[in-house]
């Protein structure tokens, strides 16, 4: 993958920018901290990936936008694509994906969905996130993560690249498949023999049924003679039970009439009462209407004096209006005369202010002479300093020059002195690291001694397991024989029962005898359960005394590998040591030549000469920066005369406009008090006022005349509601009258009925005593056809039961034969799943892809460090080395991810490195890793990013990175390294310099 252009709009600190990659091999990415540099790379991921440091997914949005996108184009494969990503805050993203035809115009390869078309970039491209962020994308501290791990951490670090995880994931869901077919094919044999012992009594169980399809037979012969004999009695019942109905519908009937009778005689009392009210109340009708008449003249007064009334409340109204109207002139009038008057006091109030200044304007001028003559020296002087900055600036930089010069020295010499008193206590040390490691050697011994017990142990654990699993098998055994016992003895207390084994009848001592031995069964049975049940409390008890030895164990066991880890440090510290002393000769040389340069001062001395020039030039032109000082100091003195000259200016101005001014106030003022006296002289509203109070006179509405009335007419008010009543009683009379009489007719009707209800009753009494009561002789025979009908269900139900048994046997021995072969099939799963599990796990194919691997990695990692140390360093991979033990225990070889480190003066441990050799080791591992990553991914490591740590390396450290980059420039179509060092951009042709701006972060090329 190629970049060829990049396109930002409103994306994190960017607000719209365009980077066109074109022409770019080599470049960098510069800029100040959080100008922008990192959100190129981010928009670059964003795009392809949609993936970003940001915490959210709308986080990416730049402040104050509601919607962001991203172009970018590239090269991959000849063929030219552009990926569009955009995302409104608070919606879902956008995605699309095209490639661009002969004729230049992008055509669409964008699928149904944002997922499926992410699928497709990551397919087309061969490279997904965690790959180009781990090959492509060098980011600072991975190296160092992977150089100061364990060597086991190392081997994770590495795994992880490779993304072995995944060969784990498989391994471990192949064991678990394993497991489950494992589990399965147990159990399922387990069921196997029981299933057998039961197809066994299948014969036993045909038998049983033509015994009870005889039985039911011979019951349903007998219910049937039952049944006629029972419908014969019934029918006699029938005939009596109907005639009984009727008798007590009759004796229903009566009652009835009785009870309607009497709700007669009610209502006829209820009516009469009524009619009574109704024409006691026609017979006051003439006073009603004479008190009627006399309220609705009362009505008609009233309303004559509502009408005055509402003619009162408007010129009331139109009174109270026209007076505010005249009350608010007068207050117009007061509010501007005293406008006017605060207006003329504020005028002259500022006129005496202006006049006290203008006092100060003799003053003034004198100061002006002052400042006019103090910024002619100071001028001359601004011109000698011109002259003077650049030799100041130079004697400055020299000066700081010979100080770094002088410190550079310094530091070198404490750090010689520090790794030379580092080395001493190193030699001081050396007794203590042997007594340390031969204590060491004797821990992991003992430790191996625990780890081969701990295997005992588990050994012994597992068979315990295996035991309980076979006594649990014989207790459920145990269990169905009990159960099947129980059900014998249960057939053998029927009365007429047959022997269970040979399905003959028992005579009484036969019968006899066959319940005592199968008591003696069952209760041999139980004894074994109790049996069983005591050995599986030893192996629980047993199996708990395990599990807490192997968690004591396991727990022990956990300090093995820092154990081991220290014991290499400390051997490794001894082999070190051997050359320790021809390192302290060297730095003791060193340390006197640094010194003695140090107290001569023998260093920088064209540094120095230079200074001596400037001190000479800035001696001929005789500037004195106390003397511009003070010139400075005349000048800021007198420069209050020029603003206050400005101010007298300005207060003769204001004081001319103020004059003008003051007239023509005090003769507004004049015009606005007279207005006030006059108003209500001559104001039109006065008049009105004047001619409503007229009105309210001549209308003469008395208030209290008009509230006697009112009081008069709700006293009168309740005539009008007899008089309602009056004429609800004149309509009701007629009605009333009629009810009263239908009420005594049907009273009349209900009596006669009397008579011949009773005759009809003893009518079917007599009919009742013809029909003799069998009622005795029903219940008998029903209760044995019900007896009959239970026992029939208990056949009935006890041939479903061995119907179901038969049925369930022949699918039991379908299920027995397709289970044996589902257990063939289940072992041969196990045995392949069991293989795959080893093939995928840590010993197989992920160490075979290591051991693949690190050759690899190796001659990269030494191509690219001889480029950056000149051929002085060399790293080596070691996945094996033998382990120290005592005499007794021979040498083993283990596991491990050691890096071996060799310069000039041979091999020795990456923490004695200086910072820059450490990240030019780093450095080269690093981008090593990122070919093979790229590699491994099946695409061309065509575009890498660089955003390492430059600050630790020195000048020659520098020439030697950039060197490096330029040596493997032609390995890559575009290199950008992100960096602030000038020294690194002034090392690039081309320079993406990233600035913050009122727009947001803006892009510079600078080539």
């Amino acid at each position: 993958m190629t970049p060829l252009k990049l396109t930002l709009q409103n994306f994190l600190s960017y607000r719209h920018a365009t980077l066109d990659f074109t022409g770019f091999h080599t470049a960098c990415i510069c800029g100040a901290n959080g100008a922008g540099k990192s959100s190129l790379l981010e928009a670059v991921t964003w795009a392809i990936w949609g993936e970003s440091r940001t915490a959210t997914a709308d986080d990416v949005i730049h402040s104050g936008e509601t919607d962001v996108r991203v172009d970018f184009e590239f090269l991959n494969n000849q063929q030219v694509y552009k990926i569009i990503r955009m995302r409104s805050r608070g919606k879902a993203a956008a995605l699309q994906f095209q490639v661009q035809s002969a004729s230049g115009d992008f055509i669409a390869l964008t699928t149904k969905g944002i997922r499926d078309t992410q699928d497709y970039i990551v397919r087309e491209l061969k490279l997904d996130y965690d790959t180009f962020i781990s090959s492509a994308y060098l980011r600072q501290g991975r190296a160092d993560e992977f150089m100061l791990a364990k060597p086991a951490k190392r081997k994770e670090i590495l795994g992880n690249l490779l993304k072995l995880d995944q060969y784990e994931m498989l391994a471990q869901q192949a064991k678990e498949k394993a497991k489950e077919h494992k589990l399965r094919a147990d159990t399922l044999e387990q069921t196997l023999e029981p299933n057998k012992e039961k197809l066994s009594g299948k014969d036993d169980v045909e038998k049983e049924l033509a015994i009870a399809d005889q039985a039911i037979t011979t019951l349903n012969q007998l219910q049937n003679q039952d049944r006629v004999a029972l419908q014969a009695l019934q029918k006699v019942a029938n005939q009596r039970q109907a005639w009984a109905q009727q008798l007590s519908l009759q004796q229903q009937n009566l009652q009835r009439r009785r009870e309607e009778n009497a709700r007669l005689e009610t209502d006829i009392g209820r009516s009469q009462a009524e009619l009574d009210k109704n024409t006691a109340l026609l017979d006051q009708a003439e006073e009603i209407e004479t008190q009627y008449q006399q309220w609705q003249g009362l009505q008609v007064e009233e309303d004559a004096f509502a009408l005055k009334f509402k003619q009162y409340q408007d010129l009331q109204q139109q009174l109270q209006s026209t007076e505010q109207q005249l009350q608010q002139q007068e207050g117009n009038l007061q509010i501007q005369s005293r406008r006017f008057q605060a207006r003329l006091e504020d005028l002259a109030q500022q006129e005496q202010d202006l006049q006290k200044m203008l006092a100060e304007a003799p003053k003034i001028a004198t100061a002006l002479i002052s400042l006019n003559a103090a910024r002619e020296e100071l001028n001359r002087l601004d011109n000698l300093q011109h002259q003077v900055s650049p030799l100041l600036q130079r004697r400055q930089t020299l000066e700081n020059q010979i100080f770094q010069a002088e410190q550079k020295i310094k530091v070198r010499l404490e750090s010689l002195e520090g790794d030379r008193q580092t080395l001493s206590q190193q030699i001081a040390q050396m007794p203590e690291q042997r007594e340390r490691l031969n204590e060491l050697n004797g821990q992991l011994v003992a430790l191996d001694k625990k780890k081969t017990y701990q295997d005992r142990v588990r050994n012994k654990r597992l068979e315990q397991a295996q035991q309980r699993e076979r006594l649990n098998e014989s207790q459920r055994n145990c269990h169905d024989q009990l159960a099947e016992l129980q059900q014998k003895l249960h057939l053998l207390q029927t009365p007429d029962a047959t022997c269970p084994l040979c399905d003959q009848d028992l005579d009484h001592d036969h019968r006899d005898h066959v319940i005592t031995k199968t008591q003696e069964r069952q209760t041999a049975t139980e004894a074994e359960i109790w049996r069983l049940k005591e050995q599986l409390l030893q192996c629980d008890e047993q199996l708990t005394a395990f599990e807490t030895e192997l968690a004591q164990l396991q727990t022990d066991l956990a300090t093995y590998g820092d154990y081991e880890q220290q014991f290499f440090k400390v051997e490794a510290a001894l082999e070190r040591n051997n050359d320790i002393q021809k390192t302290l000769q060297k730095l003791d040389t060193e340390i006197e030549t640094l010194g003695r340069s140090l107290n001569l001062e023998a260093y920088a001395e064209d540094l120095r000469t230079e200074l001596a020039e400037v001190q000479q030039q800035l001696q001929t032109l005789h500037y004195d920066e106390r003397s511009h000082a003070i010139a400075r100091e005349d000048e800021k003195k007198w420069r209050w005369a020029e603003i206050r000259q400005g101010k007298i200016d300005d207060a003769q101005h204001r004081l001319d406009k103020l004059l003008l001014q003051k007239p023509e106030l005090q003769n507004q003022l004049a015009q606005t008090e007279l207005q006030l006296a006059q108003l209500r002289q001559h104001s039109p509203l006065q008049a009105q006022i004047e001619a409503i109070a007229a009105q309210i006179t001549a209308l003469n509405y008395d208030q209290n005349e008009h509230q006697t009335l009112i009081q008069n007419i709700r006293a009168a008010q309740r005539w009008q509601f007899r008089r309602q009543e009056l004429q609800q009683a004149r309509v009701n009379q007629p009605p009333l009258t009629a009810r009263l009489e239908e009420l005594r007719q049907a009273q009349t009707i209900c009596q006669q009925d009397f008579g011949q209800i009773e005759a009809h009753l003893q009518q079917i009494q007599e009919a009742i005593a013809e029909f003799t009561d069998h009622s005795i002789e029903l219940n008998e025979l029903e209760a044995l056809i019900q007896q009959r009908r239970q026992e029939l269900d208990y056949t009935i139900a006890h041939q479903g039961q061995l119907r179901q048994s038969l049925q369930h046997l022949e699918d039991l021995a379908e299920q027995y034969a397709k289970s044996q072969t589902d257990l063939k099939d289940l072992r041969r799963q196990y045995r392949i799943y069991k293989e795959l599990g080893n093939a995928f796990g840590k010993n197989g194919i992920q160490t075979l892809m290591i051991e693949n691997a690190l050759p690899q990695l190796e001659a990269e990692t030494n191509q690219i460090l001889s480029r950056l140390t000149g051929n002085q360093f060399h790293v080596q991979f070691l996945t094996q080395k033998a382990r120290k033990g005592s005499k007794k225990q021979a040498a083993k070889l283990i596991d491990t991810l050691d890096i071996l480190i060799a310069d000039a003066q041979g091999t020795r441990s990456y923490e004695t490195y200086s910072g820059g050799e450490a990240f030019r080791i780093n450095f080269s591992i690093r981008l090593a890793l990122a070919k093979l990553l790229a590699h491994r991914s099946g695409m061309a490591l065509q575009m890498l990013v660089i955003d390492e740590g430059f600050g630790t390396q020195d000048a020659e450290g520098c020439a030697r990175l950039i060197a490096a980059i330029n040596a493997i420039a032609d390995d890559f179509a575009c290199i950008l390294a992100v960096t602030h060092i000038a020294q690194f951009k002034e090392a690039f042709q081309s320079r993406i310099e990233v600035y913050k701006g009122k727009q947001g972060s803006q892009i510079r090329i600078n080539n």
